[in-house]
């Protein structure tokens, strides 16, 4: 069912009822959509696995992590673009066996550095699955239904992300690391044949030429400041290497923003950053997610190398996390509270209740006799907090940009939330790497490393304290900046609703 040039996706399947397929079509995409979330996460309690099969290092396993989110956040925008100019369901497809390529290059891999490239691989196909399925949703609801599956789309965002640990673990109970990426085979096989059976296409041929260049500027802009970052512990900060990827990273965004200045149908507009309500909601979007990535990175190493658990159960024990989003989303609470107490305050209850989570599990866990009652306690206020923040995130986001650049703003959303994730694991990780290399005299790239070369219990005592010790430093860090971030956003957007009632007021 193509939609003849010209055409908007709602005026070819008509505003009336919708597609007659819809909600089979819907449970394919939330399929896929989960599918590509949980791998944001699926690789945290796999990481003693990692450590020990592939020889990985910390280092190494943050990119293992990192590029997969990297290479996401980077395409995002312009695999919207591409997908409006050439067509939603051919994107929604190439994603699919670009995804499914991308994890059976990675459930076959035998180092850390073919790890690494295929999670890149998968974050080609991921990017391009995340802009056409929430489009995909938009072209075959109606007004009337739209709303609902949206909703459903949201929510699964937010179980897939968080549910990543508990699959992950039930996988590894079972198998081996790498079957946490083989099981997206079936998934995407299954997936791509009903996309090609069910979805209508549709497409806007006078759409904005995709801007590859921004694209290419962008990704290697983030990746050379994240490897500055990841690279610091180990390296030193003020060393050739660290100092000089940092460089060339601000150095080529700097030239991005340039390119997106000059050009007539940039992959952002960055005439967005004079709009304080955008700035508000870009800082608080990166910070919910720098929050969740960074949180579920050392939480499930706190889990599994200081209080013992296998990866199972260390997935269980963050599940309470995903039930708290999911329960709070499912009830609509973070809209009623945005409808009660306005979009800036919203905000600031939302990333006050994560920052209080990550402290909760800092200080109330912390150390090898710490045990789980703290960090449950951590986990159920994190989970309310991003059920309150980030639909009042989203909705300042889109109100802050023009109805007609709609598209771009929910592929700015996606951005925002994949650069958060991956910078949470690199300045979380970087602390944990600091913290821990200062307390130890073991020259060793992980802990597991440290614990091998320890020649006595009491050492491997010490080493494990020091390792808990850098866990709770890098939790409270992270609690700190989710805060000011959230005060920070709160401000800007109360100041740009003032502003905005003061000229209405004018007028």
């Amino acid at each position: 069912m193509p939609i003849s040039q010209g055409e908007s996706p709602s005026q070819g399947l008509g505003q009336s009822q919708g597609h007659p397929q819809r909600w089979l079509i819907l449970g394919v995409i939330l399929l896929a959509t989960l599918t590509v979330l949980l791998d944001n996460t699926v690789l945290n309690v796999a990481i003693p696995s990692l450590t020990a099969e592939l020889d990985a290092s910390t280092a190494d396993i943050q990119w293992m992590i990192n590029a997969y989110s990297l290479v996401q956040s980077g395409l995002l925008l312009t695999a919207g673009s591409a997908a409006d100019r050439y067509g939603r369901k051919k994107m929604l497809a190439t994603g699919l066996v670009l995804f499914g390529v991308g994890s059976l290059t990675a459930g076959l891999a035998q180092s850390a550095t073919q790890l690494i490239a295929a999670r890149a691989g998968m974050g080609v196909g991921g990017a391009l699955l995340m802009t056409t399925t929430l489009a995909v949703v938009v072209q075959i609801f109606d007004d009337t239904e739209r709303v609902k599956a949206i909703g459903l789309w949201s929510t699964v965002n937010s179980l897939g992300f968080a549910a990543g640990p508990l699959l992950g673990g039930v996988m590894l109970e079972h198998f081996w690391w790498g079957a946490i990426f083989l099981i997206n085979i079936p998934v995407a096989a299954l997936a791509l044949v009903a996309v090609l059976k069910l979805v209508p296409e549709s497409k806007n041929p006078q759409g904005d030429r995709p801007d590859l260049l921004g694209a290419v500027l962008s990704t290697i802009g983030m990746t050379a400041v994240v490897y500055a970052i990841i690279s610091g512990p180990e390296h030193g900060w003020t060393s050739f290497q660290v100092l000089g990827s940092g460089a060339v990273g601000l150095a080529v965004l700097a030239a991005f923003v340039r390119w997106e200045l000059s050009i007539e149908h940039p992959m952002l507009d960055m005439h967005f950053f004079r709009n304080q309500r955008f700035i508000g909601a870009v800082a608080g979007a990166i910070l919910v997610a720098f929050g969740m990535g960074g949180s579920l990175f050392l939480l499930t190493q706190h889990l599994q190398f200081v209080l013992g658990y296998e990866p199972l159960e260390a997935g269980l024990r963050t599940a309470p996390m995903a039930l708290s989003v999911v329960a709070l989303n499912l009830t609509g609470v973070g809209a009623r509270i945005v409808t009660k107490l306005g979009t800036p305050a919203t905000i600031a209850l939302g990333m006050t209740m994560l920052s209080a989570g990550l402290a909760a599990i800092a200080l109330l866990s912390g150390g090898t006799g710490g045990g789980y009652g703290g960090m449950l306690l951590g986990l159920v206020v994190m989970g309310a907090g991003i059920a309150v923040a980030m639909p009042a995130m989203a909705n300042a986001i889109m109100s802050a940009i023009p109805p007609e650049k709609a598209g771009v703003g929910a592929g700015v959303n996606g951005t925002l939330n994949e650069f958060g994730l991956g910078l949470g694991v690199a300045v979380l990780g970087a602390v944990l790497n600091s913290r821990f290399a200062a307390l130890v005299s073991v020259a060793a790239a992980s802990l597991p490393a440290a614990l091998a070369s320890a020649e006595s219990a009491d050492e491997r005592a010490r080493i494990t304290d020091a390792f808990a010790s850098g866990l709770e430093t890098s939790q409270l860090v992270g609690a700190v900046a989710v805060l000011l971030g959230g005060l920070l956003a709160a401000a800007l957007l109360r100041r740009a609703e003032r502003a905005d009632s003061a000229v209405t007021i004018a007028a």
